[in-house]
C-alpha cells in the first residue's frame, strides 16, 4: 500500500505550524526582551521534547564511530536552524505571517532548484529546466503581491 500520503500530510502540517510557530516565538520576544534569547528557549524546549520522546521511544543511541564519518556540513542543521527561528522572531512582527511565510517559501525553492540540480547534500539530481524557473518566477512574483497588498 502506497503511504506517500502520510509524507505529504507531514509536510503540508510542517508548513502549516511555520508561521503559528514564528508568531508565538515573536510574542515571546515581546516578554523576553531579546530575539536571542526567544530562539534559545524555542530550541530548548524543542531539544528537551526530542529527547523526552527519545527516551520514551528507547530509541538506540547512534554508535560514535558512526557519527565521526558524517561529513563536516552534515552538523550544521543546528545553526542554519537556529538562523531561521531567529530571523522569523526579528521578522514576523515587521511583515507579518503571510510576507515571511511567502519569503521563507521563495528562498527555500531557489535554494532548492540549486540543490536538486547539481545534486548536492545528499539530493538526487534533478536539473532545473524551464517550467521549474517559470514555477519559481511565479513564487516571486506572489511575494511581491503579498507584500504589496
Amino acid at each position: 500500500m502506497d503511504r506517500t500520503w502520510i509524507f505529504l500530510l507531514m509536510g503540508l502540517l510542517a508548513g502549516a505550524v511555520a508561521p503559528v510557530q514564528a508568531g508565538v516565538n515573536a510574542q515571546l520576544r515581546q516578554f523576553s526582551g531579546h530575539a536571542v534569547w526567544t530562539a534559545l528557549a524555542s530550541f530548548t524546549i524543542g531539544t528537551l521534547t526530542l529527547l523526552a520522546y527519545f527516551l520514551v521511544a528507547r530509541l538506540p543511541w547512534p554508535e560514535t564511530a558512526s557519527l565521526g564519518r558524517a561529513p563536516w556540513w552534515a552538523w550544521l542543521g543546528g545553526l542554519l536552524g537556529a538562523y531561521y527561528v531567529l530571523s522569523a522572531v526579528v521578522v514576523a512582527p515587521r511583515l507579518g505571517a503571510a510576507v515571511l511565510i511567502a519569503l521563507i517559501i521563495a528562498g527555500q525553492l531557489i535554494v532548492a532548484l540549486g540543490l536538486d540540480h547539481f545534486g548536492l547534500v545528499g539530493y538526487p539530481q534533478h536539473p532545473v529546466n524551464l517550467a521549474r524557473v517559470v514555477g519559481a518566477l511565479f513564487l516571486l512574483i506572489g511575494v511581491v503581491l503579498i507584500q504589496r497588498y
